[in-house]
């Protein structure tokens, strides 16, 4: 599981009926770094720091841009639905708070 930030959504026009019901988020994994400087508000290019490559993100949650979310990827993604659905990364849930502790 990754930690990530919302910064946009995709709109499809048409898509399988396994993945109906749900939108599609694009989110920015954060590494310790990004987490870091996301929570302690850092701005400009100071904040850009430990951010990865974009990617989308079935939610079932209703993440808004700017919201943090822990998400899964690979075969984790489409494990808990019975069946199976075909994503690359799901939105397990919306971090309301965060606290990062400095490291020793």
């Amino acid at each position: 599981m990754r930690i990530g930030e919302v910064i946009g959504r995709v709109t499809l026009s048409r898509a399988h009926s396994s993945v109906m019901g749900a939108t599609w988020r694009i989110a920015v994994p954060l590494s310790w770094t990004g987490v870091d400087r996301t929570v302690r508000g850092a701005s400009g290019g100071d904040r850009m720091a430990g951010r990865g490559e974009p990617l989308v993100v079935y939610d079932e949650w209703g993440a808004s841009p700017g919201a943090l979310i822990a998400f899964s990827e690979g075969a984790e993604a489409g494990a808990p639905f019975d069946p199976p659905k075909p994503l690359d990364a799901y939105c397990v849930g919306i971090l309301d708070a965060l606290s990062v502790l400095p490291s020793p």
